[in-house]
């Protein structure tokens, strides 16, 4: 039932704020719009509003925004997608893509504002220490504001990490501010099997409910999963790794999994799904939002638009060829996790 829950939940969330872009751009810049529907299949509720009818729909797996001017008989209507100029339409389809960046920076954001805090670095004060770590061996303790290591000073977060980073088994003397009074222990930092640097146990201090730092550390967390998804995938289209795609199945098993072990967890892999999300549908793939841009792009270009045909003829073969895809990588995962007899 957790991963049931957690499931509906995170794919709803993920799939809202990307409809939800397209929406609003295409609202702002005039464009009309029949329907927001949540999910796919036939509706449990809807209500209409204006012109636009919102849904929420049988199968949660999905979602979609029915613009003026889909229909072809719609095609001359005063706020029909087709009617407006290139910018408008790129503005409208980016904007999904777009607004799961932005999730991605809300939820990261959520988790130092209201569970981690941000990282005090401009402080030397230890927050928390690692049980059983080297620094807790000596005796130190969180609140304690380390003054030199080495007998070099250090005044933020950063110097005092590089100094013990550069010191694996060696005896290093710490100098400490306790209760204001200045007292000193000797550590023999562990290295680290995997990167070679010297760790003693310590992280900093941390502030919670700071809005402008905590949204500033989502942007941060952001930008650095975005670099990396995409390297990632240029890496697998390249064969230079392995390609290892997980469908809906296999998501849905990770989100039960993650769900288990507390909310933060949660939350981070949401905000990473998203950003996956974003950068997938900006490939130019026929069906995604990615090959929409790119015929738009054509289109701005030549200054006319490919024949409307060709194009849907192009994203219905995409949109064909991505169902067995995925298809098949479900069967894949049911079979990962030994669901057959």
């Amino acid at each position: 039932m957790l991963t049931f829950i957690a499931s509906i939940v995170i794919f709803g969330l993920l799939i809202f704020a990307h409809e939800l872009g397209h929406f609003l751009v295409a609202k702002r810049v005039g464009i009309g719009v029949h329907e927001f529907a949540i999910g796919f299949g036939p509706r449990i509720v809807s209500s209409q509003r204006g012109e636009t009818v919102y849904s929420l729909r049988v199968f949660p797996l999905g979602g979609f925004v029915r613009l003026v001017g889909e229909d072809p008989e719609e095609v001359f209507e005063q706020e029909s997608f087709q009617r407006q100029p290139v910018w408008r339409r790129f503005a409208v389809i980016a904007s999904g893509p777009l607004m799961n960046f932005v999730l991605a920076v809300l939820l990261f954001a959520l988790i130092y504002f209201a569970y981690l805090g941000v990282p005090l670095y401009r402080s030397t004060a230890i927050g928390e220490l690692l049980p059983d770590g080297r620094a807790e061996a000596v005796g130190l303790l969180p609140g304690d504001r380390i003054i030199t290591i080495a007998g070099t000073q250090v005044s933020n977060w950063n110097e005092l990490v590089t100094m013990i980073n550069a010191n694996p088994d060696k005896e290093i003397t710490i100098e400490f501010e306790r209760s204001g009074r200045l007292q000193a222990v000797n550590v023999i930092p562990r290295r680290d099997t995997q990167t070679g640097v010297g760790l003693i146990g310590i992280s900093p201090q941390s502030k919670k409910f700071d809005f402008l730092a905590s949204l500033s550390m989502g942007f941060t967390h952001t930008a650095w999963f975005i670099r990396f998804i995409a390297s990632s995938i240029v890496q697998m289209i390249t064969g230079r790794v392995a390609a290892d795609v997980v469908g809906p199945v296999g998501i849905i098993q990770i989100v039960g999994e993650v769900a288990r072990t507390g909310v933060v967890n949660l939350l981070s892999l949401a905000a990473i799904i998203s950003v996956n999300l974003g950068l997938l549908n900006l490939l130019p793939i026929p069906a995604l939002d990615g090959s929409r841009l790119m015929f738009l792009g054509i289109e701005a270009v030549r200054g006319r638009p490919v024949d409307p045909h060709k194009e849907s003829f192009i994203h219905f073969i995409g949109f064909t060829v991505l169902i067995l895809l995925m298809i098949l990588i479900a069967y894949r995962d049911l079979v990962r996790l030994e669901i057959f007899f």
